[in-house]
């Protein structure tokens, strides 16, 4: 018993030395491009340089803002990686060379670009998470609407739809987050004067992306993000030095969103419960219950291919994907919520015929009747309200 108990503490010790070893991330975060990320990460490197920090440049885009190539001067840059796909040459940040040239801070801008697909990675932030395991600290930049879990709000809310994004796993595993406010009319005044785009680029700018209520949407959106952020930083403080957290777990519950094997309209609950746990500060569950019906030897082909993008991206979003097996899917979901510390349970509405829900046999309806103690929050995909704003 003693030999197990000291080598269980020497793994645990192991374990905290090779998470020291990873490096720090800093995030720039802001509502809409020109509100001056790429700047302010600059002038960052600029003073980090002063006081003798090894910083480099792994990948910075000026967009050709005067203001921002005269912050470039000075400061080194790793040169970019030439790849020739389809005919067509693009370049992108040389991870290869970042991680041989191992700085002690590189800056890695427009962390939501999808790569091209001869890099190793699909994402620049799946580049800058390759970075941190190698003990290279990173500063960083991106826009709120690239948030993996408000796409579906951002495209109600703006009419915009946002191709690439960024799990909200990889935000929570900021070390320091910071928002770069600016008042709308200040950006629609540096958008005016070119400093943002093209002047001919500018009409068509201030008619679609750059309204007065996307920009307003957007600068809420990011505000309230980042004090999420500083919520969660302060819990996760208050857990190391030993202290209780508040609000982790807490009198409201964790959040668990029930799926089924091929779901319409996943991404809009895996969102859903992204953005719940989040707001609660506290873990999240997906739980999916394999009844004898849906074996894998059972489920066609397309149902099986969605269900592991489902769980896939359940796993993107930071949550905790439990599959279980049980002939009463509700039942299985109300066991397991009430064993783990569950306040929350969001599902979808039920699509089984009339008559089943009219007998309350469908299971939001079950679950309603029978999840005494549990917060239900049953998803409508219908509305075209549906998270229509922050």
């Amino acid at each position: 018993m003693a030999g197990r108990t000291r080598r269980t503490r020497a793994e645990d010790f192991l374990e905290l030395v090779e998470r020291g070893r990873r490096g720090r991330l800093k995030l720039y975060i802001g509502f809409a491009a020109g509100v001056g990320k790429t700047y302010r990460m600059l002038e960052e490197a600029h003073a980090l340089k002063k006081r003798g920090v090894d910083v480099v440049l792994g990948f910075v885009e000026t967009h050709g803002r005067a203001e921002t190539e005269a912050l470039v001067a000075g400061l080194e840059s790793v040169p970019r990686r030439a790849f020739t796909y389809r005919d067509v040459t693009v370049e992108e940040m040389d991870l290869e060379a970042v991680l041989a040239r191992k700085p002690q801070v590189a800056v890695v801008d427009e962390l939501a670009h999808t790569n091209v697909p001869l890099c190793r990675h699909t994402k620049r932030y799946q580049d800058v998470q390759e970075l941190l395991a190698a003990g290279i600290n990173i500063i960083g930049a991106f826009n709120v609407q690239h948030l993996e879990s408000l796409n579906g709000l951002v495209e109600r809310a703006t009419g915009v739809t946002v191709r690439e994004t960024i799990p909200d796993s990889f935000l929570k595993s900021a070390d320091q987050v910071v928002n770069l406010d600016l008042a709308v009319e200040d950006l629609h005044e540096r958008l005016k004067a070119g400093k943002i785009y093209a002047l001919d680029k500018v009409p068509h700018a201030l008619e679609r992306f750059f309204t007065q209520e996307n920009l307003s949407t957007l600068r809420e959106l990011a505000l309230r993000e980042v004090a999420e952020s500083l919520d969660r930083a302060t819990t996760g403080q208050q857990a190391r030095a030993g202290e209780e957290p508040q609000g982790k777990g807490g009198g409201w519950g964790r959040v668990l969103v029930a799926l089924s094997s091929h779901p319409p309209r996943a991404a809009t609950l895996l969102r859903r419960g992204s953005r719940m746990a989040g707001r609660l500060n506290t873990d999240w569950f997906v739980v999916y219950v394999e009844t004898p019906r849906e074996a894998p030897n059972l489920i066609d082909a397309e149902a099986q291919r969605h269900l592991l993008a489902n769980i896939e991206k359940a796993k993107e979003l930071g949550a905790e994907v439990v599959r279980l097996r049980g002939k009463d899917p509700v039942e299985a979901i109300l066991d397991f919520a009430r064993s783990h510390g569950v306040g929350h349970i969001i599902l979808g509405r039920s699509h089984q015929p009339w008559w089943k829900q009219l007998l309350g046999r469908s299971a939001d309806i079950r679950l309603l009747r029978e999840g005494a103690g549990f917060d239900l929050h049953v998803v409508s995909f219908d509305s075209p309200q549906e998270e229509r704003r922050p």
